[in-house]
């Protein structure tokens, strides 16, 4: 009998953990989960462990986040699954590479922040970085029939536009914590959603495939896509496209990554061509989505500006969430921290891009406390 595939599951109360035990229940003859993390949610934890039967399980706001450190160093796996949301991802990623793991990753702000140095350890310690956004995971399989780089022309995100894709600059200026969390096609968390609706999600997203891809700025961009069925494209130098189609769920990404190089049968149904299907493409407005553009601008620049990129979105989110900032002013505190007082733009050490990250935290914080002082959303439920 072949071992199943051990696996860690970081942030498993979240939407992309909900996705991962959905396939990993359906293949228990092959796939273990042996490790689960979260932040909180104790009892949605407790209960993953005990119907899982999970022998490892780390809640780091009662454990610490350390508790998750010697989980990854300790507990003998081949895959982990980062699900969990924002840069705070970016450590336990690095354990479970120098713990020579494999990593299936959700986390895009780990790349966004540190894509350089991820993918050199992950080089260094013989480890595949695998993408389950599916996104990314569309632009892994694509890849696979174009063996030559030098015959890719171009990467081509595909991005479904939020739940303000047909909204005036005048209605998102009213834009409530409710409406973002409408999100037409995809059941996420409310950070994700937020950065769904100002399209930041997507600029991270081009940051990151330039890490995963190894692809120069200049050669990816996005195209909106309302149905969420194609899920990326590979253009070729040719003008052929490679495409991945899918229904809008993360099972897809996630079982192709746990799996691969194989494939394992799914339970969920696929595109159905017996109805009609209409499939729309159209060039995002960086005019009412300007994150889009700043996302572009800080992957040319380089070195700490997507992590400054990232920290800055990070906290505009945070206090958009919190009812304390208008949603429009989310691009407005990422181009301050991007455009005011900086020092240093150079990246040669991990210690510059968390020493960038931490300043421009205080600095969005500043500029959200000086120019945004009292509530704007009191009209929001």
């Amino acid at each position: 009998m072949t071992a199943r595939k051990r696996i860690l599951l970081i942030g498993a109360t979240g939407s992309i953990g909900t996705s991962t035990i959905e396939v990993i229940a359906e293949h228990l003859d092959e796939l273990e989960l042996v490790g689960i993390a979260a932040r909180q949610n104790a009892a949605q934890l407790e209960h993953i462990q005990q119907s899982m039967q999970v022998k490892h399980c780390v809640l780091t706001e009662r454990d610490g986040d350390e508790a998750l450190i010697e989980m990854l160093r300790n507990v003998p796996a081949d895959i982990v699954v980062m699900a969990m949301v924002g840069s705070a991802g970016l450590r336990p990623t690095l354990t479970a590479i120098e713990a020579g793991m494999d990593v299936a990753l959700a986390n895009k702000e780990v790349l966004v922040m540190a894509g350089e140095f991820v993918m050199r350890a992950a080089r260094t310690s013989g480890v595949r970085i695998l993408p389950i956004d599916s996104e990314h995971n569309a632009i892994f399989q694509c890849l696979e029939g174009v063996p030559r780089k030098s015959d890719i022309r171009r990467l081509v995100l595909t991005a479904s536009g939020g739940p303000f894709r047909d909204w005036t600059l005048d209605q998102m200026a009213n834009a409530t914590v409710a409406d973002a969390m409408k999100h037409p096609n995809w059941s996420m968390g409310r950070k994700i959603n937020v950065d769904s609706a100002s399209m930041a999600n997507k600029g991270l997203e081009m940051i990151e495939a330039r890490w995963l891809f190894d692809m120069p700025p200049e050669r990816i961009d996005v195209v909106v896509h309302p149905q969420s069925i194609v899920h990326s494209m590979v253009e070729c130098i040719d003008g052929s496209l490679l495409t991945q189609w899918s229904p809008p769920s993360m099972t897809y990404a996630i079982r192709h990554a746990l799996f691969y190089p194989q494939r394992r049968p799914s339970s969920t149904p696929g595109v159905d061509f017996n109805q009609a299907l209409d499939l729309n493409f159209s060039p995002p407005d960086n005019q009412r989505f300007p994150c889009l553009r700043l996302a572009k601008e800080a992957l040319q620049k380089g070195g700490t500006a997507p992590a400054r990129f990232n920290a800055a979105n990070e906290i505009a989110v945070e206090h958009f969430l919190q009812k304390r900032l208008p949603f429009l002013a989310i691009p407005q505190v990422i181009e301050h921290c991007l455009t005011n007082g900086v020092q240093e733009w150079t990246a040669n050490r991990l210690e510059d891009i968390l020493a960038a990250d931490q300043t421009c935290r205080k600095q969005a914080a500043v500029f959200i406390a000086d120019k945004f002082p009292s509530n704007p959303l009191t009209h929001d439920n």
